[in-house]
């Protein structure tokens, strides 16, 4: 069982070591593409998740799991200054010099690490990486041990709701991407009923799961204001259709724009078309 330096923050010691081992035995699936062992420690719904992203993005299942820029970070040297517990889900959180093994000299940020606990035990389900760069006082905060920062702000807490299995999605014709662009308001999308997204004051492209299709395409939103927000701020969703073949740009399939001042719709379900010409310069035809 792998344990850390200067875990003096950890809430659960018995925990916390379950779930480090978890971590590193998935780790080490990831470095030595390991699938069967990848499958015994990674949260089922996650496992479906990944694989919808690969069909999404036409690439080879199971090879494209293991094919990350960076091999997943140690643990070891770090602090967790959180590890909790809510129903079937844990978290744990991190700070210190997290390195991936690009070089230079890492910096103190956070990597938080998401579980899921099921009928086997606790499976490996997500990490993110969270940089302080822009959070000086923050990182200072941490450094000195005041944990002020982690414990007010909710997303570094399980939720205690365990995420469903998504259903299975087809290997995309289209590999496609949403965007939205929506200062001041919370855009919630779905494309073809299947793939959904979220989108809260951003301007951020997402991969639709399962792709555009040939002919029509569903396209449903919502739209709801943020703190801050005026309701007066322009608003963009678009879809767009990727080409494989080299030298083909994006082919903007769908685009609702509203400009600085104009009215938003808070719903809206429409229909756009794929059409021969578009398939054919997708194609290189």
């Amino acid at each position: 069982m792998m344990m850390l330096v200067g875990n003096l923050f950890s809430q659960d010691a018995a925990l916390q070591g379950q779930l480090e081992n978890v971590y590193g035995v998935w780790r080490t699936a990831m470095i030595k593409a390991d699938y069967p062992t990848w499958t015994k420690v990674t949260a089922a719904h996650r496992q479906m998740t990944v694989k919808n992203r690969l069909a999404s993005e036409r690439r080879v299942f199971p090879k494209g799991i293991f094919e990350v820029p960076t091999a997943p970070p140690v643990l070891t040297g770090l602090k967790a200054v959180q590890v909790k517990r809510n129903g079937a889900t844990a978290k744990c959180v991190y700070f210190g010099k997290i390195d991936f093994g690009v070089g230079g000299e890492p910096t103190d940020n956070l990597i938080v690490i998401d579980y899921v606990q099921e009928a086997t035990g606790w499976k490996y389900d997500v990490a993110e990486f969270v940089s302080l760069l822009a959070l000086a006082d923050v990182r200072a905060e941490l450094a000195k041990g005041d944990l002020s920062y982690i414990e007010k702000t909710p997303e570094f807490a399980p939720t205690g709701k365990v995420p469903p299995i998504p259903a299975v999605v087809p290997v995309a014709k289209y590999i496609s991407k949403v965007y939205v662009f929506c200062p001041g308001r919370m855009v919630e999308v779905t494309v073809n009923k299947i793939s959904k997204h979220q989108f809260g004051n951003a301007k951020e492209a997402e991969l639709v799961m399962g792709g555009l299709r040939d002919g029509l395409n569903e396209i449903t939103y919502s739209v709801k204001g943020v703190p801050g927000g005026t309701g007066k701020e322009a608003m963009t969703i678009r879809v767009y259709a990727f080409s494989q073949v080299d030298g083909v740009k994006p082919v903007k399939a769908f685009e609702y724009q509203v400009l600085e001042g104009e009215a938003v719709k808070g719903t809206g379900a429409m229909t756009f078309d794929l059409d021969a010409a578009m398939s054919a310069t997708l194609l290189g035809k």
